[in-house]
């Protein structure tokens, strides 16, 4: 009975961290529309914001204009867009880890564009996106100041009439064979991440190629659009 047991305990605990890490996913899909529409009705307002401020100064209330001023500022602060792909929701994970990563003073260079409309679900797009992101700034943090610079390297784009996505960071580990073995052996976050990707890809009967090199391990996924 145990051993008939295991098997669907382990199904369970999977299932478990599937369906808590798209409830992550699907709040922080909500976070970044509602970014969007900040946006849109910032860029609604501009003509009013301009004229507030020549008001303040045809009657020389600098110390108001002043105070406008930093208002629209701190509205600003909370939008920080750096890339636009053309699909939102990827947008909000993109935005979202690669100003986590540039924070943790992570050299982050990355070019993307994505249809607004895929093959592949919203939820299960930004799970593997997010998840080799993750993955990839947990392997910089890792890196001692002898190992050299840490690094990310993102692209998203279209190739061969498919969805291909390449993420190379640098690293101080090497592996010689990633398997099963290598990944079960990633405990924790790490460990799951990797299972999701592999999860997602064969989902939608992706391919999916890891390479290992001295200081630098890469990841390129190709999905159909």
């Amino acid at each position: 009975m145990i051993v008939l047991r295991i098997p669907f305990i382990s199904k369970r605990i999977e299932e478990k961290n599937i369906e808590y890490q798209n409830k992550l996913l699907e709040k922080q899909m909500q976070e970044v529309n509602n970014i969007y529409m900040t946006m849109r009705g910032w860029r609604h307002d501009y003509h009013n914001h301009l004229q507030s401020m020549k008001a303040y100064v045809e009657m020389e209330q600098y110390d108001k204009l002043n105070d406008y001023l930093d208002l629209l500022e701190q509205d600003l602060n909370h939008i920080n867009q750096l890339v636009q792909t053309g699909n939102i929701n990827l947008d909000a994970v993109l935005n979202s880890k690669i100003s986590f990563a540039q924070s943790k003073k992570i050299d982050v260079e990355y070019k993307a564009t994505c249809p607004s409309k895929l093959v592949v679900s919203d939820i299960d797009l930004c799970a593997l996106i997010g998840n080799l992101i993750d993955n990839a700034v947990e392997a910089c943090e890792k890196m001692n100041e002898s190992d050299g610079k840490q690094y990310i390297r993102l692209y998203i784009g279209i190739f061969k009439k498919q969805l291909y996505i390449s993420v190379t960071n640098s690293t101080n580990e090497v592996v010689r064979k990633m398997d099963n073995e290598y990944i079960s052996k990633k405990r924790g976050n790490h460990g799951f991440g990797l299972k999701r990707i592999n999860i997602v890809v064969e989902k939608y009967n992706g391919y999916i190629n890891r390479q290992n090199e001295p200081g630098v391990f890469i990841t390129e996924i190709m999905l159909p659009i």
